[in-house]
């Protein structure tokens, strides 16, 4: 199991944002190897983090190469002040299961 963590500081979003981050978002929920999303933001709120679940790391070049994800990409100025990705391999996870994570997800 793969993470790719989207570390951004939101903008001003228009309605071009919007549409277009839907459409992300649905291409990624229809690949086989996408399992879910986490969202979570810093408690002064101006940075926020998007933690992606995928089962493989071709899966996650699939979604890469998405046009409507290499076009927002292209325009990320638009409505972010800044980010950072990074991309990470689960080796291990463990807790008391008094906390759910989608990093359990077999």
């Amino acid at each position: 199991m793969h993470t790719v963590s989207f570390v951004f500081k939101p903008g001003v979003y228009d309605d071009e944002f919007h549409a277009l981050d839907a459409e992300i978002e649905a291409f990624a929920q229809s690949l086989d190897g996408f399992i879910g999303v986490e969202r979570w933001v810093n408690s002064d709120g101006d940075v926020r983090n998007s933690v992606y679940y995928w089962r493989d790391m071709e899966t996650i070049k699939v979604f890469s190469r998405f046009d409507q994800h290499i076009d927002a990409k292209k325009r990320y100025k638009n409505w972010y002040e800044g980010y950072h990705i990074v991309i990470s391999e689960i080796v291990s996870n463990y807790g008391d299961g008094g906390v759910t994570s989608l990093a359990t997800t077999k």
